[in-house]
């Protein structure tokens, strides 16, 4: 009885342990962002003077200096944002979920060797190729063009994706592709009508972790698109804090509204993240 008493007391122990450790996680996120918002709808002068007191009035001001500012199209940033990470999340499936589905579903002799060069290029940091990209971008008609930002980011999600979806689709039973093949299935059909469908957890995760990354790299949009009526909604963020470099209230605003979005996607979506990342930690 008293060892039972005492397992009991440790499991108990351990849990709210877990528990206040990831309390205090969550609050380091959540407070600021909770301070960025509130702050945004107060004055400069007051941001100065208690920047962690409520506003004294509920006002948006600086949300209507951000959107009607002449020098800041933030619909048209939106609207690009949308156009390369969209495209980015499909090609990045596409090429990533065909890649993964043959590696993780046939045999050969150098899928170990073609393995170790994903994780091998997961090591190598994104600044290490951005000038040869930009030399040959430059040299391309696509330069200045949505797709001189969209066709680095597709290879740069590439490994980590395919390595993601390749662990998943082993894990899937290899009796759903034989007794296909049996049936006179192509790999196309089999792919597209059973690896896939199984695999929806996972390619949910990899876009929606994909479109985060897309829709935050900001030096990838600096570095490929000098048109200002290129940008995505990211470089426009980062001119705020030139334009509005003592308007505090004004650069509280423009974080917010950038970063709507992606709490949106996050709240509609966190349900498939949660599946596909645990999905393949049973087999079977």
């Amino acid at each position: 009885m008293n060892d039972d008493r005492k397992g009991r007391g440790k499991e108990l122990a351990a849990a709210v342990l877990k528990y206040v450790i990831l309390l205090s996680w969550a609050l380091t996120t959540i407070i600021p962002l909770l301070w960025v918002f509130v702050n945004s709808f107060k004055t400069s002068e007051e941001i100065v003077k208690n920047g962690v007191a409520l506003p004294s009035a509920i006002q948006f001001n600086n949300y209507k200096t951000i959107m009607s500012y002449p020098d800041l199209s933030m619909s048209r940033a939106f609207l690009n944002s949308f156009i390369i990470s969209g495209s980015v999340v499909v090609g990045v499936v596409l090429v990533a979920g065909l890649a993964a589905f043959a590696l993780g579903r046939f045999r050969f002799q150098w899928t170990r060797y073609a393995d170790a060069v994903l994780i091998a290029c997961l090591l190598v940091p994104s600044f290490a190729t951005m000038i040869p990209n930009f030399v040959t971008i430059s040299k391309l008609p696509i330069r200045g063009t949505h797709a001189a930002a969209i066709i680095p980011q597709i290879a740069g999600n590439l490994c980590f994706s395919i390595t993601l979806l390749t662990g998943f689709m082993r894990s899937l039973p290899d009796e759903l592709d034989e007794a296909a093949i049996m049936d006179g299935a192509t790999p196309i059909y089999v792919f597209s009508r059973i690896t896939m469908p199984l695999s929806k957890p996972m390619f949910s995760t990899v876009g929606i972790m994909v479109f985060i990354w897309s829709y935050n790299d900001l030096l990838t949009s600096m570095v490929y698109l000098s048109q200002r009526s290129k940008q995505p909604v990211c470089v426009i963020l980062s001119m705020v804090s030139n334009m509005f470099g003592t308007d505090y209230g004004s650069m509280m605003a423009a974080i917010i509204v950038t970063i709507v979005p992606l709490l949106i996607l996050y709240v509609i979506s966190q349900e498939q993240v949660i599946k596909g990342l645990t999905a393949g930690a049973v087999k079977g």
